[in-house]
Formats: C-alpha cells, structure tokens, sequence
C-alpha cells in the first residue's frame, strides 16, 4: 500500500491513469492519489485503478504551515463537494498561481530569467502550479541540473529564490478535512528541517487537542531513528502510521519510486475503517 502519489494534476510527471498502470506494474495492490491542493484527478484515477484491479483511496495533499514554516497534510476519504474544504485549497491555488509572477522577478534579479509561458510548458493542465515546475523550467534553460538542484540552492524554504505565499493553518486544515469527513494524517513531518517546527511535544498536542489521525512515518526522508520515535508516538498516542513513497515521477530521484515505503496492511485497514466510520469516501 503505497498511499502518497503525485500525478500531473499537481507536480507528478505521470497522468492519472498512467500513474495507476506503473503502480500495478511495480506489484503494488492498493494507492492514494494525493496531489497537492486539488481533487481534479481522483475520477481518472479512481477509473484506471478499478479497470486495473487497484484498491483506491481518494487523497489530498494540503499545503500548510506552522509559525511561517511551510508542512502538509493528507486528507484521505474527505468529500470533495465539501463547501469549505473547497473553498480553502481554491484559496490555496489562487495562492499558488498568485506567487508566480513574484517569484520569476526574484529569480531574474538573481540572473536566472523565465517567463510564464517557460513555467507553463511544464505545468500543461495541472491545476496547482508550483515551484516544482519552475524548477523544471530552471532545468530547461542550463541553469541548474535537476530539480534538487533548483530547491536545494534557490527555490526551498531558507533559499534565495524563495518567495511566500498563501497556506493553511495546520490546525485549521485538520479541521477542514474532518469536516469533510476526511482522515488527517501529517505528511513527512521530519523530513528537511520538519522536526524544527513540528517537535515530539507539539504532534501530540495536534493528536489530543487539536484532532490530528496519523503521522506518515515510513517516508524517504526519514532516517530510521526518526520512524522509530514516530512510530513510538504513533503507538502512544493511537493514531494511524502510514507509510509511501511520495512518488513524483521523475521529478524526483530514486529514492521516492513506487513502493519506496509503505503502509502497514492493517494500518491501511484501520484508515479504511475510519473514513468508513466518518462517511467519507472509501474507494
């Protein structure tokens, strides 16, 4: 069960429908589809994985933050037609979509020019640009190898390039996807600099106080001591532990392939169950 993919709906390289063929090509049995802020390709996924013999479950990947700092959360199971979770990624897009010419004045003062129709090239139809297209624009004009490249030395958080835009309180998006009959579970809560903002005391504040349902545990960019003391909170404090490959495609290395990491099959139950149990949409 790898439930944590990315299609060219958001920042992935394969269609919806593609991504469901590389999945039941690499021998997995049950996905997520989680691109960032939008459901515009659940219907196309959810068709190729039944046509396949592909359990499916709907996901979301929200963009949020905590005290400035950009993390995420995945919303499993959350109705679509939901009015405020709709509203609030709508408002998350425009975001998106609003940083863009910022971000291309900021990237030619550091002399690296790009026009829109450069970036648009790469982000064809997705309905949520971001910096991950741009970078792929970066990398089509020579002016860094790859897209690890492009974050690593301009376009992350603490980088040159950097340009903020509009997220989600983390607390409030919990919420949204609770709201929305959904299962919150937060995506790779240590990875870079995570466990800065999101420390041991403040995830559980999140599952007491504030609702949260799981942690991602298994993730490439946790090193095996931290799955070890995520997965000991997760037993703590009874929530769900999921684990994916946050498959991009070949926007990212090889690390994140297909299967990667994984979820647990009965964790993979459990969280069936509760969307089940909320009246969110299983399968």
């Amino acid at each position: 069960m790898d439930l944590h993919l990315h299609s060219t709906v958001s920042d992935g390289t394969d269609a919806p429908a593609a991504l469901m063929a590389a999945a039941k090509a690499a021998g997995l049995d049950a996905v997520a589809l989680t691109d960032h802020d939008t459901f515009d390709g659940l219907e196309q996924g959810r068709a190729a994985a039944s046509a396949l013999g592909l359990e499916f479950l709907a996901g979301v990947e929200m963009s949020a933050e905590v005290g400035g700092h950009s993390v995420h959360l995945l919303g499993y199971g959350c109705r679509v037609d939901d009015p405020a979770l709709a509203g609030e990624l709508d408002a998350v897009r425009d975001g998106r979509f609003g940083r863009l010419p910022r971000l291309l004045r900021r990237l030619a003062e550091l002399g690296m020019p790009l026009t829109e129709a450069d970036v648009a090239v790469f982000a064809e139809d997705a309905s949520s640009l971001g910096r991950p297209h741009v970078a792929d624009a970066m990398v089509a004009k020579g002016y860094v190898r790859d897209r690890d490249e492009a974050f690593g030395r301009w376009l992350a958080d603490d980088k040159p390039g950097y340009v903020p835009r509009y997220a989600t309180p983390l607390v409030r998006a919990i919420e949204l996807v609770r709201g929305a009959s959904g299962v919150a579970v937060l995506a790779h809560p240590w990875s870079k600099r995570g466990r800065h903002d999101l420390s041991e005391r403040y995830l559980r504040e999140l599952a007491r106080e504030h609702g949260l349902d799981g942690i991602e545990v298994d993730h490439p960019d946790h090193l095996p001591a931290e799955r070890a003391i995520l997965r000991g909170l997760v037993d703590e404090l009874r929530l769900v532990a999921t684990g994916s490959s946050d498959y991009h495609g070949t926007g990212k290395k090889a690390g994140y392939a297909l299967g990667a990491c994984l979820t647990d099959p009965d964790m993979y139950r459990r969280l069936v169950e509760l969307i089940g149990a909320r009246g969110g949409v299983v399968g």
